[in-house]
């Protein structure tokens, strides 16, 4: 059953509203696309033209009705075969209105053939199943050697795959040996040779990776690579798996549990195996850069060398010089002694004689600090009487010119707001704001009009 339309998501127009048949159309397009989810319908096609934009136009019918369907070019182009006139087939799509037309009509998203639908849901199931065991997860993919001393290949010897693989092989690196494994890749017992060979080689272990493929095909004909048994032989197997089975389209079990998938077999060989080229480039760069590391060591070991060598000489040369620098020193620091005691006895002869020199009379010096201490005082009490005596008159004088004793007698200080004091009316203007300070206080005041 389809789901319930949830009608807060669809826009209704209003008792009375008259729409434009754009507005109908679109209204309708809402309503369908949230009604109906993408799903699954079956049918014949009839009616198929393909467009030269690319795009795929149908119909799809039963014996009771039809209803128009289109496959666009971005879709399309990963079907691995060609739709055609009278062909049963399941489409994937979104149910919706072409507004243009007013066509009720199916969005493909994709496609197959009727009657794989059960092989279908069977891959699934196991796809989820091994899914939750684990079997894909990233921590059990072995990374791929990067110098692989021997390939083994596990397919059918009469495959297509098999002579692109060896070509591919020979073409990037003829020295590596190929051992094949056979086993039918199609049929019904396809799957169990594919899993002996895979457990064969995991048991033989002489290969250092693992290349399985199988040329294109549909779903029944890669069905073999569906496989449980296979799957978990791929994820036991100890050796690195690479898997290049059918196109870049189609997807197997066992590519999901394989250590590497490629798109095709020949795409499988070239991660197998490294270019033979590639390789040569490699080593020459590396043996350069190992020819520079050594020249560069070489050259500085002979700088130390060379250094060391200067620096070395005998011991009986190195006593007799240090023997010479010793004698030097002593000749040095006696002659240096000699002489700082001269200059010391020189200078205290200087200072004994100017300390003579300088000797004073300390009772006359005594009796002239009292004389002198007497006169000080007094003359320090005069100049503290003449000094009261004249503040005393300053302050009489500043009591006068106070502002603050006009102040007390009721006038005020009016000042702008820079704090400039008004002395004249002549640049005030109405409205602007003065400060009146009285003798407690001040306040704010504005100019209604100067006089």
């Amino acid at each position: 059953m389809p789901p319930e339309l949830d009608l807060t998501r669809v826009s209704s127009p209003l008792p009375g509203e008259i729409l434009s048949v754009s507005a109908l159309a679109r209204s309708v397009r809402d309503l369908l696309e949230h009604r109906y989810p993408l799903l699954w319908v079956a049918g014949e096609i009839s009616n198929c033209v393909r467009a030269k934009s690319g795009h795929l136009y149908f119909s799809l019918k039963d014996e009771s009705a039809q209803v128009r369907c289109v496959m666009f070019r971005n879709r399309g182009q990963y079907l691995d075969w060609e739709p055609r006139e009278g062909l049963r087939v399941e489409v994937r799509a979104l149910v919706t209105l072409y507004e243009a037309r007013g066509d009720f009509q199916l969005n493909v998203e994709a496609m197959r053939r009727a009657g794989q639908g059960a092989l279908f849901e069977a891959f699934v199931k196991l796809r989820d199943k091994l899914d939750k065991e684990g079997l894909f997860d990233a921590a059990h993919k072995t990374p791929l050697p990067r110098y692989p001393r021997r390939i083994g290949v596990v397919t059918s010897p009469q495959a297509a795959a098999l002579r692109d693989v060896l070509t591919t092989l020979a073409r990037r690196n003829p020295s590596v040996p190929v051992i094949v494994y056979p086993a039918q890749v199609q049929g019904e017992a396809a799957a169990q040779q594919l899993t002996a060979a895979i457990t064969a080689a995991a048991k033989r272990n002489e290969c250092d990776v693992l290349i399985l493929c199988r040329g294109g095909g549909s779903i029944e004909d890669l069905w073999a690579f569906n496989d449980e048994g296979l799957a978990r032989a791929i994820h036991a197997c100890p050796i690195p798996v690479v898997t290049g089975i059918g196109h870049e389209t189609d997807f197997t079990i066992a590519e999901f549990v394989a250590d590497r998938r490629a798109a095709t077999p020949t795409a499988a060989a070239e991660l197998a195996a490294p270019a033979r080229a590639d390789l040569l480039a490699e080593l020459r760069r590396l043996r350069q850069s190992l020819q520079r590391q050594m020249q560069f060591a070489l050259d500085t070991r002979a700088q130390r060398v060379d250094t060391l060598a200067g620096r070395l000489q005998s011991p009986a040369d190195r006593l007799a010089a240090s023997a010479a620098r010793l004698d030097a020193a002593c000749v040095r620091l006696s002659a240096a002694l000699a002489l700082c005691t001269r200059n010391a006895q020189w200078r205290l002869a200087q200072a004994a004689h100017r300390l003579a020199a300088a000797m004073p009379n300390l009772d006359a010096l005594r009796h002239k600090i009292a004389q002198l201490d007497t006169a000080l005082r007094r003359a320090a009490s005069r100049r503290l009487t003449a000094r009261a005596e004249e503040i005393a008159r300053l302050s009489l004088g500043l009591d006068h010119l106070n502002p603050a004793a006009v102040l007390e007698r009721g006038y005020a200080i009016a000042r702008k707001p820079d704090g400039s004091v008004v002395r004249t009316s002549a640049g005030l203007r109405p409205g602007d704001p003065l400060e009146l300070t009285f003798a407690r206080g001040a306040t704010t005041v504005r100019v209604e009009k100067p006089l």
